[in-house]
């Protein structure tokens, strides 16, 4: 059977075999196998948490319990694009409220809600991105883009958008 006439699902579960494998199915293993699955799939779904649980032969509480206590885990899907808008005081100080909103409208993302219902683009708001002399800063996808205006932030997702092949 190919590739593309397996199912979708079990296709998924086949991907978790191969990270699990990699990590021989040590309990040891939890958290870069969770950090592998969720770099594949932007996130960690239920029912791949406790497929995980019962290929290393520990409680679906446990494999939740590090997926919910450490920060770097995400329950929810994140889009193609995660954007980190600083706030903290520096960014905050230098208009960076401003340079949010400007990415809500453009990506057309409502109060409330913090990823598109495209999964393309995650907005996330985060205390301190450790670049205060390039306040206000962004972060999309690990590339820090300094000094941003609500102007500079367009350009850079229509540039996106246009990658993406709809402006």
């Amino acid at each position: 059977m190919t590739s593309s006439s397996v199912p979708k699902a079990q296709r998924s579960f086949e991907k978790v075999n191969e990270i699990v494998r990699k990590y021989e199915a040590k309990q040891s293993a939890l958290i870069p196998i969770l950090q592998e699955v969720q770099e594949e799939y932007r996130y960690l779904p239920e029912e791949i948490l406790t497929y995980v649980a019962t290929a290393l032969d520990i409680s679906p509480a446990t494999v939740y319990g590090v997926a919910t206590f450490y920060a770097q885990f995400s329950l929810d899907p994140k889009g193609k694009y995660v954007i980190s808008v600083c706030d903290g005081t520096a960014c905050h100080v230098r208009n960076s409220s401003p340079v949010l909103n400007a990415i809500k409208k453009k990506v057309n993302l409502p109060d409330g809600k913090k990823t598109t219902d495209d999964l393309r683009f995650t907005i996330q708001t985060v205390s301190c991105l450790g670049a205060c002399g390039l306040a206000p800063v962004v972060v999309i996808n690990e590339k820090v883009y300094g000094q941003m205006t609500p102007e500079a932030i367009e350009l850079i997702l229509d540039q996106l958008m246009k990658e993406e092949g709809d402006n």
